[in-house]
Order: C-alpha cells, then structure tokens, then sequence
C-alpha cells in the first residue's frame, strides 16, 4: 500500500548540531550514513554533550555541521566544517578543534567520532504536567543512550556500541503529524527542525497517521526498507530555538495533551513521528515512493 512520497531527508554530522537537508541519502544497518557520526564528550564528566543537556550548553542547536565531501559506503566518514553560533569556523581535522569548540562552550570538551561504553547523557525535564511517567519535573537526570541504554535494560541493542543515535538507527515523521500539530495549536510554530528526524513522509491521511506503522515495514525507493520499531517520545529539544524558531513549551504541551504513548511499558510519554531499524539498505531520495506492508 503506498502511503506517501519522500519529501525530504536530514543528516546530523554533529550530533545536537543544525544538519544537512540533501536531495539524496545512504541508508546502512547503523541509518543514514554519516548521521550523528560525531558529538562532543565533556571531559570532566565523561558525559556526551546532547542539546538535551540545554542547561550546560545552551547554544547547541544553533551551531552548524557540514561534510567536506559526501559521505560513501565503504570509505572513512569525511571531516565536517563547523560553524559556531558566534561565526567561528573550524574543520574537523583541524590540529585545534577541541580547543576552538571548549573555547566557545566555555568547558572542556573534546570532538568524538565514538560513543563511550556507557553513553550518559545529563537530560533536562522541563516544568510541565504529564511530560515524563517518573514525574520529573524542572530537574536535570542521567539519562544512558544508544547500546548502553540497551545493556542497562537486559536486551539486545539495535545500535552498535560506539554509536552517538539515542536508541534506533532511523527515525521518520509524517506531514500528516506536522499538519495536524500546527491545526491543533495554529499560533506555535511546529517547524520540522524541531524534530531532527532523518525521514520526512508527505502523507494525506489526517492525524498521528505513523503511530498505526509500529510493527510494519516502509518501503522506500528500490531498495531501502525500515520497519517501525516504536513511537518516538519528545523532549526538551523540540522546544529549545534555533535559526528564526522560538523557544515555545507549547510543542510539548500540544503533544501531552494529544499524543501520550506507552514507549516498552515504561509508561505514557508525548510522541511524534517513530523510531525504526534498516532492513534493508540502499539509497534513498526526495520524490521517492514510500510503501507500507
């Protein structure tokens, strides 16, 4: 059954960094190739930097990553240029990197190109009702992401060790979702950005139409095939601004009130869009059709 066309697709080369939006992507076993391929560590801590640590580094979300070159199955991932939201530049590469970027962040990070054994991330829940099952509320907490996440959990990671992804190779939201948010609250602003995903599914059918997906295999192109894993839960960085976006509580507040989902029986937590593994991998690009079996 064919549910839609691709409209656009997202890599992340800096993980909590501004992305790319090419025309055409690679998909392989760990998603899109050469999505999150990076992130900074905190030193002191040993904790990946995430945008979700917004009390720490506040500015993520407006610096920028871009690869050198395209990256290509079977080679090295390429350097990325970074743009720091004060203009500062600096390659991937370069000799002073890490000391440019702790410079900016005003602590000591270095740029990774591996996830640490037990991937921690300090995760800021803000002050809203129902937002998280635990009841977290105005507080930060440790949170384990990617493989570690899985090994705490007692069950096989769909990620390998050494990846910066949080807990699936893909994710993928619908227009039909985007639509639907912005006629739910038509004064905030439900930008695509907000959400970081790596594929964007034009559809018509109204609602939350990718919740019904969980289980079933996308079809996309020739060759790629993603089969939906879970709903994905939001956080504090669909709020956080970017680029000409607000900052608005509002996005997680339309999605407590509209879209709570059980994520693994851990509880109800605001959903938009799914988390999904490769099946099969291949490349992917804008216009393609997008089958549901």
């Amino acid at each position: 059954m064919k549910v839609g066309v691709i409209e656009s697709l997202w890599r992340f080369p800096v993980k909590s960094f501004k992305g790319e939006k090419p025309d055409q992507v690679q998909f392989d076993k760990q998603g899109v190739l050469g999505d999150r391929a990076y992130a900074l560590i905190d030193k002191k801590t040993g904790k990946v930097v995430s945008a979700k640590s917004v009390k720490q580094f506040p500015n993520l979300l407006m610096c920028k990553a871009a690869y050198l070159e395209t990256p290509q199955p079977g080679n090295e991932i390429p350097p990325v240029r970074i743009t720091l939201a004060d203009g500062t530049v600096v390659n991937s590469d370069s000799e002073n990197v890490n000391q440019i970027l702790s410079n900016f962040f005003k602590r000591d990070v270095e740029l990774a190109r591996e996830a640490p054994d037990d991937f921690t991330i300090d995760q800021y829940h803000p002050d809203l009702e129902n937002l998280d099952p635990a009841g977290y509320r105005n507080i930060s907490t440790e949170q384990k992401l990617g493989s570690a996440l899985f090994k705490d959990m007692g069950i096989d990671s769909p990620l390998p060790a050494n990846s910066f992804m949080d807990v699936f190779p893909a994710s993928v939201i619908t227009t039909s979702t985007l639509e639907y948010l912005q006629e739910l609250r038509p004064e905030t602003n439900f930008d695509v950005r907000r959400f970081r995903m790596n594929v964007v599914i034009k559809t018509h059918d109204p609602g939350f139409i990718e919740n019904s997906w969980i289980g079933k295999t996308l079809r996309i192109g020739n060759d790629v095939q993603l089969t939906a894993t879970m709903p994905d839960p939001r956080c504090v960085m669909t709020t956080l601004a970017q680029d000409s976006i607000p900052r608005d509580n509002h996005i997680l507040r339309t999605l407590v009130e509209h879209n709570r989902l059980d994520i693994m029986g851990s509880g109800k937590y605001p959903c938009a869009g799914i988390y999904a593994v490769v099946r099969a991998k291949g490349s992917v690009k804008v216009n393609d059709s997008v089958e549901l079996s």
